[in-house]
């Protein structure tokens, strides 16, 4: 119907409508049993026991990858209001029954009868989920508003005409069914139009606004907790981190957006303490790391190191390697690309700069012989926007023809895409998407793609059109960590604020060398007993 179309057609993203809170993923009914199965449905479904489609992978299967997703519904209806939306689903649902007993049916506001079950149709999409053997429920989803449980049950009795047989059951039924009342959301995932204020008041105009749209639906995947495998790999789980471990829900997008297989041979070269070689890891990849920081590849020990990290999750041991990024093309010999994925956070100097081999002496000693077998060479200071510029570098020399490169950028709110972003003849901009941290500062995560072969006659050219805007462009990424320290300092009350975190390190500091100096106490007690 009209509004049916409607809601679906916004809700799929066609208008850049930034309030809306989901999209709609469609998948023709034309697909089941061709490309995939649709669900993990009870045996007595024709779709999941169909011997000819039993090695095809499900809806659900297929998109439990996708690390954002809190859950995959079968859309049975659409409205702009919660009637329309029921009203859809009765239309949905005589048009599946192939038999008019929910419509002629008067059940007086009950789920549940157990009349004209014989005339249903087994080819049914609502069959298998009418029986009495399986248990159900619906879950109410009110998107940035709160409603009492019995604001709720009126909604759930618009759809009373469905008439599960089954038992009731609010923990694991066997179908979980959905209606989702959508309202415009702001920038920061709160109602443009709250339902009531912060005393709990009922604010009656915004109550008569409809929502954005209504949807009903079922809840794919048996019962499977999205939420459940993330959770395991949580950093707080981690044996190894260090401050600029990357977290295990963005790291893991990023492994998506790159693209990264059991067939994938992965590379980050500012590995770090490895939280994203260990995403790469948990798809199936093949890990090789880089880092200038012989400490962080090192760890505290054998049982605190990258390698403890992929231990704890039953993973192969990645390769691990002391190298410097800027020196990618004498470190390593002339050889075919051989990356499918680079996945990265390159440091950019808000928690930790970066470094390359070099010195800050004008005349450098040459190192002896004898000691050039375990020798670590100095750094110096590593300006960012050469740090980018020669990611792109690398990775145009390394990857794959068709390998992805996902790295994270911050910036500013003066950062134009367009203009600001690096580039390099032999990657497409595939993707960005933006992360907004602060009122100044958010990040980039940016996904390019090999398309042309790397020329080493090039190389300068290559280098001289990285920034589009020169030194002005390659400003944006540099200086980051001062330009927020400048900003914080124009908003008021930050003297204040800043002396309170002195104090507070201070504090911290003081109470470290009391707890040695106490620690030390006692061993000198136990040595003279």
């Amino acid at each position: 119907d009209q509004e049916s179309s409607t809601a679906s057609s916004n809700a799929n993203g066609d208008g850049k409508d930034t309030t809306r809170s989901f999209i709609i993923l469609s998948f023709p009914m034309s697909f089941i049993g061709t490309k995939f199965r649709h669900d993990v449905l009870p045996s007595v479904s024709p779709i999941a026991t169909s011997q000819r489609h039993s090695n095809l992978p499900d809806i659900a299967a297929i998109l439990s990858r996708c690390v954002l997703i809190r859950s995959v519904v079968e859309l049975w209806g659409a409205g702009t209001t919660i009637e329309s939306c029921a009203d859809s689903v009765q239309k949905f649902a005589q048009y599946n029954n192939k038999d008019k007993d929910i419509a002629d049916n008067d059940n007086n506001g009950d789920f549940s009868s157990s009349s004209n079950s014989g005339s249903r149709s087994s080819t049914s999409i609502l069959a298998p989920h009418r029986t009495n053997s399986r248990s159900w429920k619906i879950t109410v989803h009110t998107l940035g508003s709160k409603y009492s449980r019995e604001e709720q049950n009126d909604m759930r009795h618009q759809f009373a005409f469905l008439r599960f047989d089954g038992p009731v059951k609010m923990e694991c039924p066997d179908d979980e069914f959905i209606l989702i009342r959508e309202v415009a959301l702001d920038d920061k995932g709160g109602p443009i139009y709250p339902r009531h204020s912060h005393g709990r008041v009922l604010i009656s105009e915004n109550e008569a606004r409809p929502p954005v749209a209504a949807y009903f639906g079922r809840i794919l995947g048996s019962g499977r907790n999205w939420r459940s495998d993330l959770e395991r790999y949580s950093l707080k789980k981690r044996l190894y981190l260090g401050p600029t471990s990357m977290d295990a829900e963005l790291s893991l997008v990023m492994t998506n957006l790159a693209r990264v297989t059991s067939k994938s041979l992965a590379f980050d070269p500012f590995v770090g303490t490895g939280s994203i070689l260990l995403s790469c890891g948990l798809r199936g990849a093949r890990c090789v790391g880089t880092d200038i920081d012989i400490r962080v590849l090192r760890g505290q020990g054998k049982e605190e190191d990258v390698f403890s990290n992929f231990r704890q999750y039953h993973l192969p041991r990645p390769e691990l390697i002391r190298s410097d990024n800027s020196l990618y093309h004498r470190h390593y010999r002339p050889q075919p690309p051989l990356y499918d994925a680079i996945v990265t956070d390159p440091p950019y100097g808000i928690r930790a700069g970066a470094r390359k081999s070099g010195s800050k002496r004008d005349e450098v000693r040459a190192v002896a012989e004898e000691h050039r077998h375990d020798h670590i060479a100095q750094t110096r200071p590593y300006a960012v926007s050469d740090v980018m510029a020669d990611l792109l570098d690398v990775s145009a020399r390394a990857l794959t023809m068709g390998g992805r490169l996902v790295y994270v950028i911050p910036s500013m709110t003066d950062f134009d895409e367009d203009t600001d972003l690096p580039r390099h003849d032999c990657l497409k901009l595939v993707y960005t998407c933006y992360q907004p941290l602060s009122a100044e500062l958010g990040r980039r995560m940016v996904t390019m793609e090999k398309v042309a072969d790397y020329d080493e006659t090039k190389r300068e050219a290559y280098m001289a059109n990285v920034w589009i805007n020169g030194p002005e462009s390659a400003e944006k990424c540099a200086n980051i960590r001062d330009r927020i320290i400048e900003a914080a300092k124009q908003k008021p009350g930050y003297e204040e604020k800043a002396a309170l975190r002195r104090e507070k390190r201070r504090a911290t500091r003081e109470a470290k060398k009391k707890a040695k100096r106490e620690l030390q106490g006692t061993g000198d007690s136990i040595s003279h007993a």
